[in-house]
Protein backbone atom coordinates (compact mmCIF):
# COMPACT_ATOMS: atom_id res chain seq x y z
CA UNK A 1 0.00 0.00 0.00
CA UNK A 2 1.43 3.36 -0.98
CA UNK A 3 2.19 6.10 1.70
CA UNK A 4 0.00 8.87 1.82
CA UNK A 5 0.77 12.09 0.51
CA UNK A 6 1.81 14.89 2.61
CA UNK A 7 -1.00 17.50 3.50
CA UNK A 8 -1.91 21.06 1.54
CA UNK A 9 0.40 19.93 -1.50
CA UNK A 10 2.24 23.10 -3.13
CA UNK A 11 1.54 25.32 0.68
CA UNK A 12 4.60 26.18 2.12
CA UNK A 13 2.87 24.72 5.16
CA UNK A 14 2.86 21.20 3.97
CA UNK A 15 6.88 21.63 3.22
CA UNK A 16 7.45 22.09 6.91
CA UNK A 17 8.35 19.27 9.28
CA UNK A 18 8.49 20.52 12.79
CA UNK A 19 11.13 19.30 15.03
CA UNK A 20 9.51 18.61 18.66
CA UNK A 21 13.26 18.49 20.29
CA UNK A 22 11.89 18.42 24.00
CA UNK A 23 12.46 16.70 26.75
CA UNK A 24 8.56 16.94 28.08
CA UNK A 25 6.06 15.09 25.97
CA UNK A 26 3.38 17.97 27.64
CA UNK A 27 5.22 20.31 26.11
CA UNK A 28 5.57 18.78 22.40
CA UNK A 29 1.60 18.15 22.87
CA UNK A 30 0.99 21.77 23.37
CA UNK A 31 3.15 22.76 20.42
CA UNK A 32 1.42 20.20 18.30
CA UNK A 33 -1.94 21.57 19.49
CA UNK A 34 -0.71 25.50 18.76
CA UNK A 35 1.24 24.72 15.58
CA UNK A 36 -0.39 21.99 13.61
CA UNK A 37 -2.33 23.89 11.52
CA UNK A 38 0.71 25.86 10.36
CA UNK A 39 3.17 22.32 9.40
CA UNK A 40 2.80 19.32 7.46
CA UNK A 41 4.36 16.37 9.81
CA UNK A 42 5.90 16.67 13.39
CA UNK A 43 9.26 15.24 14.33
CA UNK A 44 9.89 13.28 17.02
CA UNK A 45 13.60 12.55 17.63
CA UNK A 46 15.77 11.06 20.68
CA UNK A 47 15.42 13.31 22.89
CA UNK A 48 11.60 13.35 23.48
CA UNK A 49 11.59 9.31 22.81
CA UNK A 50 13.99 8.76 25.27
CA UNK A 51 11.78 11.42 27.82
CA UNK A 52 8.10 10.01 26.82
CA UNK A 53 8.70 6.85 25.06
CA UNK A 54 6.65 5.69 22.27
CA UNK A 55 3.20 6.96 23.87
CA UNK A 56 3.69 10.16 22.68
CA UNK A 57 3.88 9.01 19.42
CA UNK A 58 0.82 6.98 19.57
CA UNK A 59 -0.85 10.45 21.00
CA UNK A 60 0.25 12.50 18.24
CA UNK A 61 -0.96 10.23 15.55
CA UNK A 62 -3.67 9.32 17.50
CA UNK A 63 -4.78 13.11 17.38
CA UNK A 64 -4.30 12.89 13.39
CA UNK A 65 -0.98 14.41 13.49
CA UNK A 66 1.83 12.93 10.98
CA UNK A 67 4.98 12.13 12.85
CA UNK A 68 8.57 11.64 11.62
CA UNK A 69 9.91 9.43 13.50
CA UNK A 70 13.53 10.67 13.80
CA UNK A 71 15.42 8.00 15.75
CA UNK A 72 18.04 7.15 13.12
CA UNK A 73 18.04 3.25 13.08
CA UNK A 74 21.14 2.05 12.87
CA UNK A 75 22.13 -1.99 13.62
CA UNK A 76 21.80 -5.41 12.44
CA UNK A 77 19.43 -5.44 9.72
CA UNK A 78 17.25 -7.86 11.77
CA UNK A 79 16.95 -5.84 14.94
CA UNK A 80 16.04 -2.61 12.05
CA UNK A 81 13.41 -4.36 10.88
CA UNK A 82 11.84 -5.05 14.01
CA UNK A 83 12.25 -1.60 15.05
CA UNK A 84 10.77 -0.49 11.36
CA UNK A 85 8.22 -2.95 12.22
CA UNK A 86 7.32 -1.86 15.83
CA UNK A 87 7.51 2.29 13.71
CA UNK A 88 4.76 1.25 12.05
CA UNK A 89 2.26 0.31 14.73
CA UNK A 90 3.04 3.12 16.75
CA UNK A 91 1.40 5.00 13.07
CA UNK A 92 4.21 6.95 12.19
CA UNK A 93 4.01 8.65 8.69
CA UNK A 94 7.91 8.72 7.78
CA UNK A 95 10.77 6.96 9.46
CA UNK A 96 14.73 6.72 9.09
CA UNK A 97 17.32 4.66 9.09
CA UNK A 98 21.57 5.48 8.74
CA UNK A 99 22.70 4.41 5.52
CA UNK A 100 25.93 3.81 6.93
CA UNK A 101 24.10 0.35 8.20
CA UNK A 102 24.24 -0.31 4.91
CA UNK A 103 22.33 -1.86 1.75
CA UNK A 104 20.88 -4.94 3.31
CA UNK A 105 19.66 -2.88 6.91
CA UNK A 106 18.04 -0.41 4.82
CA UNK A 107 16.19 -2.83 2.53
CA UNK A 108 14.80 -4.68 5.17
CA UNK A 109 13.57 -1.79 7.10
CA UNK A 110 11.85 -0.87 3.49
CA UNK A 111 10.42 -4.15 2.59
CA UNK A 112 9.51 -4.87 6.55
CA UNK A 113 7.79 -1.63 6.82
CA UNK A 114 5.61 -2.26 3.59
CA UNK A 115 4.78 -5.48 4.88
CA UNK A 116 3.80 -4.87 8.17
CA UNK A 117 1.78 -1.01 7.12
CA UNK A 118 0.16 -4.29 4.15
CA UNK A 119 -0.72 -6.55 7.59
CA UNK A 120 -2.49 -4.00 9.39
CA UNK A 121 -4.03 -2.43 6.36
CA UNK A 122 -2.60 1.25 7.02
CA UNK A 123 -1.29 3.61 5.00
CA UNK A 124 3.09 2.66 4.32
CA UNK A 125 4.92 5.28 6.01
CA UNK A 126 8.15 6.80 4.01
CA UNK A 127 11.62 5.24 4.54
CA UNK A 128 14.57 7.55 4.39
CA UNK A 129 18.05 7.23 4.99
CA UNK A 130 20.26 9.85 7.14
CA UNK A 131 23.18 10.38 4.96
CA UNK A 132 25.75 12.67 6.28
CA UNK A 133 24.71 14.81 9.97
CA UNK A 134 24.26 18.27 9.34
CA UNK A 135 26.68 19.16 12.12
CA UNK A 136 29.21 17.65 10.34
CA UNK A 137 31.91 19.67 8.06
CA UNK A 138 34.94 18.65 6.02
CA UNK A 139 36.84 19.30 8.52
CA UNK A 140 35.08 16.96 11.27
CA UNK A 141 34.31 14.34 8.80
CA UNK A 142 38.76 14.35 7.82
CA UNK A 143 39.72 14.81 11.10
CA UNK A 144 37.25 12.27 13.15
CA UNK A 145 36.40 9.90 10.63
CA UNK A 146 38.84 9.56 8.40
CA UNK A 147 36.69 11.02 5.45
CA UNK A 148 39.25 12.94 3.28
CA UNK A 149 36.70 14.27 0.32
CA UNK A 150 34.05 16.59 0.18
CA UNK A 151 30.98 16.21 2.31
CA UNK A 152 28.62 16.17 -0.78
CA UNK A 153 30.80 13.11 -2.20
CA UNK A 154 29.78 10.78 0.65
CA UNK A 155 26.13 12.25 0.44
CA UNK A 156 25.83 11.38 -3.08
CA UNK A 157 27.39 7.81 -2.29
CA UNK A 158 25.08 7.17 0.36
CA UNK A 159 21.96 8.27 -1.65
CA UNK A 160 22.68 5.80 -4.14
CA UNK A 161 22.84 3.28 -1.91
CA UNK A 162 19.71 3.94 -0.02
CA UNK A 163 17.99 4.33 -3.77
CA UNK A 164 19.19 0.93 -4.81
CA UNK A 165 18.11 -0.43 -1.50
CA UNK A 166 13.99 0.39 -2.43
CA UNK A 167 13.85 3.90 0.40
CA UNK A 168 11.64 6.89 -0.87
CA UNK A 169 14.69 9.19 -0.05
CA UNK A 170 17.01 10.52 2.08
CA UNK A 171 17.75 13.32 4.70
CA UNK A 172 20.43 16.05 3.60
CA UNK A 173 21.35 19.20 3.95
CA UNK A 174 20.27 21.92 1.82
CA UNK A 175 23.65 22.16 -0.01
CA UNK A 176 23.29 18.41 -1.49
CA UNK A 177 19.77 18.57 -2.43
CA UNK A 178 20.69 19.22 -6.07
CA UNK A 179 23.15 16.48 -6.31
CA UNK A 180 21.17 13.87 -4.49
CA UNK A 181 18.28 15.00 -7.31
CA UNK A 182 20.72 14.77 -10.63
CA UNK A 183 21.57 11.18 -8.71
CA UNK A 184 18.86 9.80 -7.98
CA UNK A 185 15.92 11.30 -9.52
CA UNK A 186 13.87 14.43 -8.96
CA UNK A 187 10.64 11.79 -7.10
CA UNK A 188 13.64 10.85 -4.87
CA UNK A 189 12.70 12.35 -1.49
CA UNK A 190 15.17 15.55 -0.19
CA UNK A 191 13.97 15.65 3.71
CA UNK A 192 16.44 18.33 4.84
CA UNK A 193 17.17 20.16 8.37
CA UNK A 194 19.98 22.76 8.94
CA UNK A 195 17.11 25.20 8.07
CA UNK A 196 17.27 28.31 9.41
CA UNK A 197 15.82 31.85 9.12
CA UNK A 198 18.27 34.59 8.37
CA UNK A 199 18.02 36.40 11.65
CA UNK A 200 18.44 33.23 13.19
CA UNK A 201 21.57 31.35 15.29
CA UNK A 202 23.40 28.86 13.40
CA UNK A 203 23.31 26.82 16.86
CA UNK A 204 25.46 23.10 16.24
CA UNK A 205 24.52 22.98 12.67
CA UNK A 206 27.59 23.37 10.22
CA UNK A 207 25.80 22.95 6.59
CA UNK A 208 22.55 24.79 6.96
CA UNK A 209 20.66 27.22 4.45
CA UNK A 210 17.94 29.51 4.99
CA UNK A 211 14.38 28.09 4.12
CA UNK A 212 14.07 30.22 0.92
CA UNK A 213 17.38 28.68 -0.51
CA UNK A 214 16.52 24.71 0.58
CA UNK A 215 13.30 25.39 -1.25
CA UNK A 216 15.25 26.44 -4.51
CA UNK A 217 17.70 23.68 -3.97
CA UNK A 218 14.82 21.57 -4.54
CA UNK A 219 14.09 20.47 -1.05
CA UNK A 220 10.61 18.28 -0.30
CA UNK A 221 10.33 18.69 3.03
CA UNK A 222 12.13 21.35 5.50
CA UNK A 223 13.11 20.36 9.17
CA UNK A 224 12.69 23.36 11.65
CA UNK A 225 13.21 22.93 15.14
CA UNK A 226 15.11 25.84 17.47
CA UNK A 227 14.43 28.52 15.22
CA UNK A 228 10.40 27.88 16.15
CA UNK A 229 10.38 25.74 19.17
CA UNK A 230 12.41 28.06 21.62
CA UNK A 231 11.04 31.68 20.25
CA UNK A 232 9.04 33.53 23.14
CA UNK A 233 6.26 33.47 20.49
CA UNK A 234 6.45 29.98 18.22
CA UNK A 235 3.60 30.75 16.54
CA UNK A 236 4.62 34.12 14.85
CA UNK A 237 7.81 32.83 13.84
CA UNK A 238 6.43 29.99 12.14
CA UNK A 239 4.32 32.20 10.34
CA UNK A 240 7.51 34.49 9.52
CA UNK A 241 9.05 30.90 7.84
CA UNK A 242 5.82 30.13 6.14
CA UNK A 243 5.93 33.63 4.71
CA UNK A 244 9.48 33.26 3.88
CA UNK A 245 8.56 29.65 1.99
CA UNK A 246 5.54 31.58 -0.33
CA UNK A 247 7.65 34.11 -1.55
CA UNK A 248 10.25 31.60 -2.45
CA UNK A 249 7.89 29.52 -4.67
CA UNK A 250 8.85 26.55 -5.97
CA UNK A 251 6.76 23.23 -7.00
CA UNK A 252 5.29 20.35 -4.62
CA UNK A 253 7.53 17.70 -3.53
CA UNK A 254 7.45 15.18 -6.88
CA UNK A 255 5.81 12.70 -5.32
CA UNK A 256 2.93 14.42 -4.46
CA UNK A 257 2.31 15.76 -8.35
CA UNK A 258 3.46 11.87 -10.03
CA UNK A 259 0.29 10.21 -8.93
CA UNK A 260 -0.07 12.11 -5.57
CA UNK A 261 0.54 8.78 -3.59
CA UNK A 262 4.57 8.29 -2.65
CA UNK A 263 5.32 4.34 -3.38
CA UNK A 264 8.05 1.97 -2.60
CA UNK A 265 11.24 1.59 -4.38
CA UNK A 266 13.65 3.99 -5.77
CA UNK A 267 11.77 6.79 -7.62
CA UNK A 268 14.47 7.91 -9.30
CA UNK A 269 15.04 4.77 -11.45
CA UNK A 270 18.18 2.14 -12.09
CA UNK A 271 21.19 3.56 -9.99
CA UNK A 272 24.61 2.43 -10.33
CA UNK A 273 27.36 2.97 -7.90
CA UNK A 274 30.79 4.79 -9.14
Amino acid sequence: MAAEAPPAAGAAAGRVILALDVDAPDRALSLAEELGDLCGAFKVGLELFSAAGPDVVRRLAGAGRRVFLDLKLHDIPNTVAGAARAAVRLGCWMLDVHAAGGSEMMRRAAEEAAAEAIRLGVPRPLVVAVTVLTSLDREELAGTLGWTGEPADLVRRLALLAAEAGLDGVVCSPRETPLVKETCGRSFLTVTPGIRPAAAAADDQRRLATPAAALRAGADYLVVGRAVTASPRPRAALDDLLAELAAAGGPAPAHETAGGKAGGGSAGGEVTLP
